[in-house]
């Protein structure tokens, strides 16, 4: 099973639409809500290479990106490559 973890916060309109994304194909993942910790906001900052913006994904510890990016990764095929990587 893939490692998934999801940065966001509370009132994102990108993150409910990447967890969407990710529930319609089957997929868990690990919720980090920034707006209620900011000492997690800052280890997103860092381990995003500083990107400001919700939400921000990482699938077997390697940063996909935004919402933009999970859905371009979807139609290229490169998120199913992503989720192979973990077996």
């Amino acid at each position: 099973m893939p490692k998934i973890e999801v940065y966001s916060t509370a009132v994102c309109p990108y993150c409910v639409a990447a967890k969407n994304l990710l529930k319609a194909k089957g997929l868990s993942w690990e919720d980090v809500f920034v707006d209620a910790d900011p000492a997690q906001r800052a280890v997103m900052l860092k381990r995003s290479g500083g990107a400001r913006t919700v939400p921000q994904i990482f699938i077997n510890d390697r940063h996909v990106g935004g919402y933009d990016e999970l859905v371009a990764a979807e139609r290229s095929g490169k998120l199913a490559e992503l989720l192979a990587s973990a077996a």
